[in-house]
């Protein structure tokens, strides 16, 4: 089998003369081995593979390349209970927790509300050298993730952005999500007024409708190189720079020397509480669905 080697990577980009940016994504094994560890419904699982390319998207523009970026969508009144993804130094991840009963009531195309209810989305960055923290908090709105993205980035960053996802499976049923995300950055040196201050930006528009042509099979097409994609949309632009991207891969931090680490600073009392009747603690893992037990003796002879 050949490999696809435009699976799993970024890929960033700028258009110049339009003071735009771009990243594109395109996620393949790295998303089935995350899927794999759940038997999700296909509209969670659908919304779990958007929300992880939309991840990968953003937390691919950490400047630090050791910080991290965490997306969360939660509420307390739709079937969906939790969405968390986040990002880390090339590794994505991401789970959801739902009400089965419920989820099985929603149609198959469902609105972010048929989903969520009255939710919120919460976008976190995490810089690892200065660490500074900065989160975007908006209403979970629109008809999907990506309006919702959008949102964010308007209300919160103040940038005019377009953000499109795409899901879909190939003839193996093998997922595949893909996602681009293009932005209008300010004009000239550092300090001048973002562009959302002006009357008009004739320059995002037309960055805009272009960008607003991508196809979703485009999107999610494994043999078709991001260059490539990138020189369709914008081949009439003086310059386009390609900026590099990034492979992807699965990321669970569930080590065991981890686990051992954290509840061995617990006091032995509350050690005891957590364990059964066989003295162990069985610590599971929301990500990968993989069940740890420590023995309370081997917590005694961590040092």
């Amino acid at each position: 089998m050949t490999e696809r080697t435009e699976l799993d990577r970024t890929l960033g980009f700028a258009i110049l003369e339009q003071h735009a940016r771009g990243r594109l994504v395109r996620l393949g094994p790295v998303l089935d081995e995350i899927l794999s560890a759940h038997a999700y419904p296909p509209v969670v699982e659908k919304l779990l593979a958007e929300a992880l390319a939309l991840t990968a998207l953003l937390g691919a523009t950490l400047k630090d390349e050791s910080g991290q970026m965490t997306l969360q969508a939660q509420t307390e009144s739709g079937p969906i209970d939790l969405l968390v993804c986040d990002y880390k130094d090339g590794q994505v991840r991401g789970y959801v927790q739902f009400d089965a009963d419920r989820i099985a009531m929603v149609p198959s195309d469902p609105s972010l509300f048929a989903l969520f209810g009255k939710g919120y989305l919460a976008i976190t960055f995490d810089q690892a050298v200065s660490g500074e923290r900065y989160q975007g908090i908006v209403p979970l709105e629109g008809a999907s993730l990506a309006e919702a993205a959008q949102s964010y980035f308007s209300q919160s960053e103040q940038i005019p952005s377009l953000v499109q996802l795409a899901h879909r499976h190939d003839v193996d049923g093998r997922c595949i999500a893909g996602g681009i995300l293009l932005q209008h950055l300010p004009e000239g040196e550092e300090g001048r007024d973002r562009l959302h201050t002006r009357l008009d930006h004739p320059e995002w528009q037309h960055v805009e409708a272009l960008g607003r042509t991508i196809k979703d099979d485009e999107l999610t097409d494994p043999d078709l190189p991001m260059e490539t994609l990138v020189w369709r949309l914008f081949h009439d632009e003086k310059e386009v720079r390609v900026l590099g991207g990034a492979s992807l891969s699965r990321g669970c931090r569930c080590n065991r020397e981890h686990i051992l680490g954290v509840l061995s600073r617990l006091p032995q009392p509350e050690q005891a509480d957590m364990a059964d009747e066989h003295g162990l603690i069985r610590v599971d893992c929301a990500f990968c669905s993989i069940s740890h037990p420590i023995a309370l003796s081997e917590l005694a002879t961590v040092e």
